[in-house]
C-alpha cells in the first residue's frame, strides 16, 4: 500500500515536471494553472491582461491550496463542467470575496475555455469555475445583459474534460440533478509561472 501511495506520487511529481518543462510554447507570458484531478491532468493558460481580477482570484484560490480535494459537481455532456466550490462531503471552505464580473472583457465562452460561475447577481463569483465543452456563445455578455466571465483556456488535457462529461450523474448532497455518481477530485492545483515572470521582468 505504501508503495503505491508512493508510485502515485511519484508519478503526479514526474507530470506537474513535465508540464513545467512544456509550458514554455503555452505560458510564456501568461500564468498557467495545472489541475491534476482523478480524471487525469489539464493545463490551463490564464489571460491576465483580458480578465485580470478574475485570474487574480484564481489564483489566489490556488496558492492557498483551495482548490485540493473539491469536486466538479455539476457536470451536462454537451454543455460544461463546473467545480472548485465543494468537497466530497459537499462542504464549501472559507470564501474570499466575490468579485467584479468581467464578462465585457472580449472573451467568449467557446469550447475549451474556463469561466467564473456564479449566481444571478453579476458581481458573485467566488471560487467556483466551468470549463465550456462546446462553443457558448449564449453565456456570453450583450448590451442588455451580464454574462459569465472568461478568463483563460484549456491548452493541455481537453480529453480530460470530454471523459468528465461522460461520467453517470445523478443527485447528491443538496443537488438532485448533475453530479457525477463517482466523485471527480480536483486532487491538486498547481500555479506555474510565465518566463517573464520567472525572470522578473
Amino acid at each position: 500500500m505504501i508503495k503505491v501511495r508512493i508510485c502515485g506520487l511519484l508519478l503526479a511529481s514526474l507530470v506537474l515536471a513535465a508540464a513545467q518543462a512544456e509550458n514554455t510554447s503555452h505560458c510564456e507570458k501568461s500564468p498557467c494553472v495545472v489541475l491534476e484531478t482523478s480524471a487525469g491532468n489539464m493545463l490551463i493558460e490564464l489571460n491576465q491582461e483580458r480578465a485580470p481580477e478574475s485570474v487574480r482570484n484564481f489564483l489566489s484560490y490556488v496558492d492557498k491550496g483551495y482548490y485540493n480535494g473539491r469536486i466538479f459537481h455539476r457536470v451536462i455532456p454537451g454543455f460544461m463542467i463546473q467545480g472548485g466550490g465543494f468537497d466530497t462531503d459537499f462542504e464549501e471552505g472559507e470564501l474570499d470575496k466575490p468579485i467584479v464580473n468581467e464578462s465585457r472583457n472580449g472573451l467568449s465562452n467557446l469550447r475549451g475555455t474556463i469561466a467564473m460561475a456564479r449566481t444571478a447577481i453579476p458581481d458573485s463569483a467566488t471560487s467556483q469555475f466551468f470549463i465550456n465543452l462546446v462553443d457558448n456563445r449564449r453565456l456570453d455578455a450583450s448590451e442588455y445583459r451580464w454574462g459569465y466571465a472568461v478568463f483563460g483556456r484549456v491548452v493541455e488535457g481537453m480529453e480530460v474534460a470530454d471523459a468528465i462529461a461522460e461520467v453517470p450523474t445523478g443527485p447528491a448532497g443538496p443537488f438532485m440533478v448533475n453530479v457525477p455518481q463517482a466523485s471527480i477530485v480536483i486532487e491538486r492545483a498547481t500555479r506555474l509561472e510565465s518566463a517573464e515572470a520567472s525572470s522578473g521582468k
